[in-house]
Parts: structure tokens; C-alpha cells; sequence
């Protein structure tokens, strides 16, 4: 396997695309570990391991200022960031399966000439929406995190009391 890659060799080799790693470049969160004599960006091996753990993180739902800030104060290994994905994957199984075990029955029915209950409907239902619901409830939880951070850091800037702190 190839030690270094230009730019657009990454991007190639990731799916990702030349502005988005040259984003991740400008904002910090992930740089390459050297440069040609004309400037051209190298990436390493290391640099892929990285590149691997911001695109886990991202995928687990994380923004990329929560990434840049959990790869850079070490809060999380890489073996710890797999293992999350792993988990991720596994739920993701157990709705998929659930909603087919769902539309096998409701099949089955179907081709008996028999009639869907209020139940079955119900059911069917219920494991419809708990594939469509997931995302948009990790995606509130994101945010109600961002508006604490953000609330806290202008409550430090202004100089008011903190309710967390008056509390204790």
C-alpha cells in the first residue's frame, strides 16, 4: 500500500471530496502530516487512522467542533470510537429487523387473502416510526447539547452566576 497521498488521491481513495478535506484542513480538525516542495498536502497512514475516527464521530452524530474537541483532548481512544460504531450498528440492526419482521407478517397475511387487525396495522407502524424517529431524536439531543454549551459560555462571558453552581 501506498505511504503518502496528495489530495485529491485521498479524496478519491475516501469518497470524500477535495473541498471537504481542505475544510477539515482550514478549521484544524484534520491536517496533513506533510507537504511536496511545490506545497501539495501529503497524508500518511496516520493521517487515514485520524481521517477514519473524525468520519466515525460524524456518523455517531457529533459536529465537527465536538470532534476537533474530542480527538485533541484524547477523551476517546480509537479503539473506544469503533466499539461506539459497533453499538451504533447493532440498534440499527434490531429496528431493521423488527420493522421486517413486521412487513413479513403483514406480507404473509396479505397473500392469505386475510385482513390486517388494527393490531397488526398498529405494529407495523409503530416499527415504521421507530426507524424514522431515532435519527431526528439523536439530532434534538445534538442540539439541546449545543444550546447548553452555548448558553453556558455566555453566561461565563457576561459574568452571571451559573444555576449549575448556585445549585451546589
Amino acid at each position: 500500500m501506498k505511504k503518502y497521498w496528495k489530495v485529491g488521491e485521498l479524496a478519491k481513495l475516501t469518497g470524500l471530496t477535495i473541498r471537504t478535506l481542505r475544510f477539515y484542513d482550514q478549521i484544524g480538525l484534520f491536517s496533513p502530516s506533510g507537504q511536496t516542495e511545490s506545497g501539495h498536502r501529503l497524508y500518511n497512514e496516520l493521517d487515514l487512522s485520524r481521517l477514519q475516527q473524525i468520519l466515525s464521530l460524524k456518523g455517531l452524530g457529533l459536529s465537527l467542533e465536538e470532534i476537533k474537541t474530542t480527538l485533541t483532548g484524547g477523551q476517546i481512544s480509537p479503539f473506544e470510537i469503533v466499539d461506539l460504531q459497533i453499538n451504533q450498528i447493532k440498534e440499527q440492526i434490531k429496528l431493521q429487523q423488527k420493522l421486517l419482521e413486521q412487513l413479513r407478517y403483514a406480507s404473509k397475511l396479505m397473500q392469505g387473502k386475510a385482513e390486517l387487525t388494527v393490531e397488526d396495522f398498529t405494529n407495523l407502524l409503530q416499527a415504521m416510526k421507530m426507524e424514522f424517529e431515532k435519527p431526528v431524536i439523536e439530532r434534538q439531543t445534538s442540539w439541546e447539547r449545543h444550546l447548553d454549551l452555548l448558553g453556558d459560555f455566555l453566561t461565563e462571558e457576561n459574568g452571571i452566576p451559573n444555576h449549575k453552581e448556585e445549585n451546589q
